[in-house]
């Protein structure tokens, strides 16, 4: 038999309640759930950030309160999966098949929310990647088709086009990105009046790139990378190309796109407010 005193009630009915308060915190539903889209074949660099990006973004799931999964299975890309989630996200390539490319216009003109990384927004005719969907590219984008870039993989120093956006208010007004191949596109964004940039590669950064080649090196100009469509939930973001060891035949690893805090917290708010359903 037991014999209990009023402190050692009382003991017991505050330890339950604080075990209760702590496990109803960690039981806590996910505030919203994403599925990241990617195919990883053919380019190392872009296989290393497809790799990358997923043990990255698992982490911050854990420590942000939603739910992160992944696959290379774009059938899944149909209305029906799609109706599970409040963000998608492409790592490197983009659908090619025409339900595919409806299923997802439909989820963004319905109010789904997107980020895509770097590959995501290439197309070039001829090449694997023409430039055959009208709506992704030239509405959705806005940038039409990818016309050069820079090499090799360099940092840039970035500038904060806009520091009132929920993705860009706890940036500094320029900092320095981790190293990627910048893509120039064939359509001004600027004369876009749907088009809100973000971030754009500061004239500090110039020359930007090492060659060999001549226009593989800027001097001058004004390059759009992170931006948003105002008609639509969602921000594209020219980042995700690692610097890989093609030269010495090695292949290995010499840069890695989440190696820098202030990019990280870009990346990370803009999914959050992505998540948040707010236009």
């Amino acid at each position: 038999m037991f014999l209990f005193t009023k402190k050692g009630v009382l003991f017991i009915l505050c330890f339950l309640f604080f075990f209760g308060s702590i496990s109803s915190l960690y039981s806590k539903p996910s505030s919203f759930k994403v599925i990241a889209f990617y195919t990883a074949k053919n380019d190392k660099a872009h296989i290393s950030f497809v790799h990358e990006a997923n043990r990255w973004f698992a982490q911050q799931a854990v420590a942000n309160n939603f739910t992160y999964d992944s696959t290379s299975d774009w059938t899944k890309l149909n209305s029906e999966f799609l109706s599970h989630y409040q963000v998608v996200l492409f790592l490197d390539t983009r659908p090619d098949a025409p339900d595919q490319r409806a299923a997802f216009q439909k989820y963004m003109e319905n109010g789904g929310a997107w980020m895509g990384f770097h590959f995501a927004g290439f197309a070039l005719t001829p090449s694997a990647y023409p430039q055959n969907w009208e709506w992704y590219h030239n509405e959705f984008l806005g940038s039409g088709s990818y016309a050069s870039n820079t090499w090799r993989p360099t940092s840039a120093i970035l500038r904060v086009e806009d520091r009132t956006h929920p993705a860009t208010k706890h940036l500094p007004k320029t900092f320095k990105s981790a190293p990627n191949e910048w893509y120039r596109w064939s359509y001004d964004l600027r004369t876009n009046p749907n088009i809100k940039i973000l971030l754009s590669i500061d004239s500090t950064s110039f020359p930007l790139g090492t060659g060999p080649k001549a226009h593989e090196i800027w001097h001058s100009g004004y390059y759009p990378v992170v931006w948003t469509n105002k008609k639509y939930r969602m921000i594209y973001a020219n980042m995700g190309h690692n610097d890989i060891d093609y030269e010495n035949k090695t292949d290995k690893e010499l840069s890695f796109t989440f190696n820098n805090k202030t990019q990280n917290k870009l990346i990370l708010d803009s999914l959050l407010w992505l998540g948040s359903g707010k236009k």
